[in-house]
């Protein structure tokens, strides 16, 4: 493929937008599956976690063809958490689609991801999504979108947007609001990217530079680094060194080299200037290595990346039940695994505890770490985690913590109840907008009092509020945020749970296990209706007489116990308290076991 008649361009939008149907369709249309192929929704998806969310967790690579151009596009996760990854990728791009709810609008996911794209000068496309929902409003969305390039500063040249509006679900794209969508295909966005996206630049004859802005792995081939040839020609035979992170050079080894045929690759024997490829062969390639020539080395910029701003430990699993379920449970088991996810995940930190084992794991929020604790879950690692930590900067002897921008769309009946729990949790009211049927309220809050905060959000708004926010700076620590009330049901001793003792504990706050399960001294199985914990036996039995009184045998009726999702379980705990993560089972737990509370 001639350099001229390639075009890269990342799709970026706020969760939960389409874009990952787009390219679904953008795929289909193209004629490379057959008719009678069996392909999956959400082809681009390709995590089990992605599947379940509906979320993009990890950046997608995919081609397709469209008239006499190879069109290249780069899915990139929507969420601040996994904003490492969209800076990383945006390199490759040499244009942005922007993909926006007909409806909904730019969301502050938007604005941080528009944010990245602007700073790497990338052209903005603008795609209005999701026109045939009943309460669309395509032009009040382009409206939004204008107003937000402004706020950044945009450029004349791409405040000069081109504009198509689509239903990516129902398989059409149209120029204009006018057109029928009757027949109507999505050529009019690949179209769109054919004239507004510049072909990618570069000397095809200067000295080779290649630039890792992915990893993937391959049972079969090992570390697989993707990126774009950004000088020159790739190909197995031209000879070449690697630039390292920190400016180090060494020997480059590179066996295999495969483009992109919709989600699949192929491999190719060479690539030419702006092709965008995977390359195997080098266990210890990382993200922003630089392939390069040997005789005149040019590394490109190092990837700069937002700093972590929240940590947990990962620590051993020390409980009466470690072993049990798990595959791998030791302290090297855990940094063998944390120091691969490092070298893939350049937003995530990790540094060694010192004296007892274990690990702090630093990322950009709540979603980033637990993505991570569920997929090694699923692989068979059993450990324990604390409660994630803001981390504090100190400038000129001022203490500062991390900031985010909260927009919260809600019910008029549910905005006084949501107005004072981010009061309390140090958030300030910046703006407000009543709508027909939502009210937007966006809130500058410390990213401390939105740990745990979403389940608190969706119960005083009965499940029907929105909200999302963004990375808004540093900003003076505002003092202590309390996280927790109440107190919790302790275990006394090893038993299993009946329901008869579950029973009579019920009265005394929420539980959180039924009948049946085995529990240990210090596991905490329910939250006590007081500030402080209570130390339980959930295994007391009915004592038994000779007489039997009326309605003594009726049945024990117990109200379902609370089931909490990991996340939930992580920002429930307090200091002194642990969630112990198996393949199997996620339980709470005190630190020191039950002697401490008796």
């Amino acid at each position: 493929m001639k350099q001229e008649n390639i075009r890269n361009v990342a799709i970026i939008a706020h969760v939960d937008h389409g874009k990952t149907t787009l390219v679904d369709q953008l795929f289909r249309q193209s004629g490379m599956f057959r008719d009678n192929q069996q392909v999956a929704e959400r082809l681009m998806d390709s995590m089990e976690l992605e599947r379940e969310r509906g979320i993009t967790i990890a950046a997608k690579n995919g081609s397709y063809r469209y008239g006499g151009y190879q069109i290249n596009i780069i899915d990139t996760p929507g969420h601040a958490d996994f904003g490492g990854q969209v800076e990383r990728v945006l390199r490759m791009a040499d244009g942005a689609v922007l993909l926006v709810d007909a409806q909904e609008g730019p969301m502050p996911q938007t604005f941080f991801v528009v944010k990245k794209a602007l700073a790497a000068r990338l052209p903005i496309l603008l795609v209005v999504n999701k026109i045939d929902k009943p309460a669309a409003r395509p032009d009040w969305a382009v409206d939004q979108v204008f107003d937000l390039l402004v706020r950044l500063g945009a450029p004349d040249e791409i405040l000069d947007f081109p504009v198509v509006y689509a239903s990516a679900k129902s398989g059409y794209a149209l120029n204009s609001l006018s057109d029928s969508p009757e027949g109507a295909t999505m050529d009019a966005i690949s179209e769109m990217i054919v004239r507004h996206v510049p072909p990618p630049p570069g000397d095809p004859k200067g000295p080779l530079q290649f630039q890792i802005a992915t990893i993937d792995y391959s049972p079969y081939l090992g570390r697989l680094g993707t990126g774009k040839v950004s000088s020159g020609r790739f190909d197995l035979r031209t000879p070449m060194v690697v630039v390292r992170r920190d400016g180090s050079i060494g020997p480059a080894r590179i066996n295999k080299i495969f483009a992109f045929n919709g989600d699949q690759k192929a491999p190719v024997d060479e690539a030419c200037c702006g092709a965008i490829v995977s390359v195997a062969g080098m266990e210890d390639v990382t993200v922003g290595v630089t392939f390069t020539d040997p005789d005149k080395p040019q590394p490109l910029p190092v990837i700069e990346i937002d700093p972590p701003t929240i940590a947990m430990h990962f620590i051993p699993n020390d409980s009466p039940f470690v072993g049990q379920d798990g595959k791998f449970v030791t302290s090297r088991h855990l940094e063998e695994r944390l120091k691969r996810e490092t070298l893939a995940d350049v937003a995530l930190q990790v540094s060694p505890l010192g004296k007892g084992g274990g690990f702090e794991v630093a990322g950009r929020g709540e979603l980033h770490l637990s993505i991570l604790i569920e997929k090694m879950r699923r692989e068979g690692y059993e450990f324990q985690v604390t409660r994630p930590q803001v981390i504090m900067r100190e400038e000129n002897g001022q203490k500062l913590e991390p900031y985010e921008e909260l927009t919260i769309d809600v019910d008029e009946q549910y905005q006084g109840a949501v107005i004072e729990k981010l009061g309390r949790l140090r958030g300030v009211l910046i703006d407000m907008q009543v709508g027909p049927e939502l009210t937007r309220m966006k809130f500058k809050i410390p990213t401390r009092g939105l740990l745990g905060y979403r389940s608190v959000f969706m119960t005083d708004t009965h499940g029907m509020g929105v909200m999302n926010y963004v990375f808004a700076g540093w900003g003076p620590y505002t003092g202590e945020i309390q996280n927790r009330v109440n107190g919790v049901m302790v275990v006394k001793e090893a038993v299993t749970t009946v329901a008869y003792a579950l029973f009579n504990l019920q009265e005394r706050g929420r539980l959180f296990v039924g009948p049946g399960v085995a529990t240990y001294p210090g596991m905490i199985i329910g939250e006590h209706n007081r500030q402080t914990d209570l130390v339980v036996n959930p295994a007391r039995g009915k004592k038994l007489t000779n007489i039997r009184a009326a309605g003594s045998d009726d049945a024990v009726i117990l109200t379902p116990p609370l089931d909490m999702s990991l996340e939930e379980c992580i920002a429930y705990i307090n200091e002194d308290e642990l969630v112990e993560i198996t393949p199997n089972a996620i339980r709470l737990r005190k630190k020191t076991g039950v002697k401490a509370h008796i």
